[in-house]
């Protein structure tokens, strides 16, 4: 797949089933941070907040993904027990809906992240 040059390239070059998890999936993220920006980052979608990326998420074969930063994924832990999950990464199956309760405190927990950030180097 070449690189998508923006959010709206990288959704349509999925099959039609999966652009609904995809667009929901960025309309969850949107709506906890709407002053973040939209970006393709290592080839996927991603939102920058503050200087940093907050997110990244992507489709797969079998599941769309969402790359929150290890330590969303730590201080997630138990609610994510039930998916597949890496060091850097969760993945939510197809055939699922998305659990949008949990991504909308994952990114609320970065968004809390990214501007703490900020205030510690104003300091």
């Amino acid at each position: 797949m070449k690189k998508p040059l923006d959010i709206d390239a990288y959704i349509a070059s999925f099959p039609k089933d999966v652009q609904p998890q995809l667009e929901q999936m960025r309309a969850t993220i949107k709506a906890v941070a709407p002053e973040a920006t939209e970006v393709i980052s290592y080839g996927m979608p991603a939102f920058k907040l503050a200087g940093g990326i907050l997110v990244w998420f992507g489709a797969h074969t079998h599941h769309i993904g969402l790359y929150p930063r290890v330590s969303a994924i730590e201080a997630f832990k138990k609610e994510l027990s039930a998916y597949k999950c890496s060091k850097g990464a969760i993945q939510f199956p197809l055939n699922e809906p998305l659990p949008i309760d949990l991504i909308t405190g994952m990114v609320k927990f970065r968004v809390a992240e990214n501007l703490q950030k900020v205030q510690d180097k104003k300091k």
